[in-house]
């Protein structure tokens, strides 16, 4: 599978772009595991645009972690193209183009997957188009089957962007109406997976938790990549094909404080690795461990919190 001039073999596993989740310490660990290309957390295209520090310092990326892509979301047709030129500059592998997001402060405002409402399809072609035109990176969108299940567009959809130059789709299962809620169905991504007229890859969105459940959408909907998203919360190693032991997934949660801490600074270090605790899986099982769980996501410097983490590790070796 190729997006542009990048060769990602057979059967690769993406990424997903989450907020507040796929910060930098976060990616590393990801694509060292295994995860074939990574992307940042969305991108504000009006904020962008407008300088705004905390979104400028959202496009820092590191050679350790490529190829990787930006995402940037947004509703009016110039920022969005001046988003991407400037995107451009920062040198990723990919700018992707956000059509899915499904939160009310995005898509309410006829960002994201607020695109996919009938009276803004045309807006949504033209982003592409433009954004296309404007920049030599890759552009890439990644969306959603539809606004809600009376307007499935995505088969009809996924031509019309292909029309537009993009070099690659990614399908999240689900409908906007859905937010995450129910189960993603993969049949319509599939069946744009096998549309002849459809040339560009296809990456399969929602609900894949293990390598063994990307391996069966591989076989049945025959898409070019496998992207995960929420089950990689906590869980670095998803991609990985080896299986890790309790102190060496301890070890990487313990890592990515300290990256998180390095590129941040220790406050927001935290609070963006805080997410990633309160969801892994190893604590799960842990006898009378709720307040131990409640210390650790009260934590407020990387010495308390590393100090509650080894004492875990300490009392399971007990």
């Amino acid at each position: 599978m190729k997006i542009g001039d990048i060769d990602f073999g057979e059967r690769p596993l993406f990424l997903a772009p989450m907020e507040d989740v796929t910060d930098i310490g976060f990616r590393r660990l990801c694509k060292r595991f295994g995860a074939s290309m990574v992307y940042t957390e969305f991108v504000s295209a009006e904020a962008l645009v407008r300088d705004v520090k905390t979104t400028v310092r959202k496009l820092q990326i590191s050679d350790d972690e490529r190829p990787v892509g930006i995402q940037i979301y947004g509703r009016d047709i110039d920022a969005m193209v001046e988003a991407a030129q400037i995107v451009e500059q920062a040198c990723p592998n990919v700018i992707d183009l956000n059509f899915g997001c499904p939160v009310k402060k995005v898509a309410g405002k006829g960002a994201g997957a607020g695109m996919l409402q009938k009276e803004n399809l045309p807006k949504m072609l033209e982003i592409t188009r433009r954004v296309v035109d404007a920049v030599k990176v890759p552009v890439t969108v990644k969306t959603r089957l539809g606004w809600n299940h009376d307007q499935l567009i995505i088969t009809t959809l996924a031509e019309q962007l292909q029309d537009c130059g993009i070099q690659a789709l990614t399908i999240h299962g689900r409908t906007r109406s859905q937010m995450y809620t129910g189960n993603a169905d993969w049949t319509l991504i599939g069946e744009v997976k096998r549309n002849p007229r459809i040339h560009i890859p296809i990456i399969g969105n929602g609900d894949i938790h293990s390598r063994e459940e990307a391996d069966a959408a591989f076989d049945r909907y025959g898409v070019d990549a496998v992207m995960i998203g929420r089950a990689t919360f906590g869980c670095p190693w998803l991609f990985s094909k080896e299986e890790l032991t309790f102190d060496q997934k301890l070890d990487v949660l313990l890592e990515q404080l300290r990256i998180n801490v390095e590129m941040i600074d220790e406050q927001r270090g935290i609070l963006h690795t805080r997410r990633h605790l309160a969801a892994t899986p190893i604590f799960k099982g842990i006898p009378n461990f709720r307040q131990t769980r409640i210390a650790m996501l009260r934590a407020t410097t990387v010495a308390e919190l590393t100090a509650i983490l080894e004492d875990t590790r300490s009392l399971l070796r007990d």
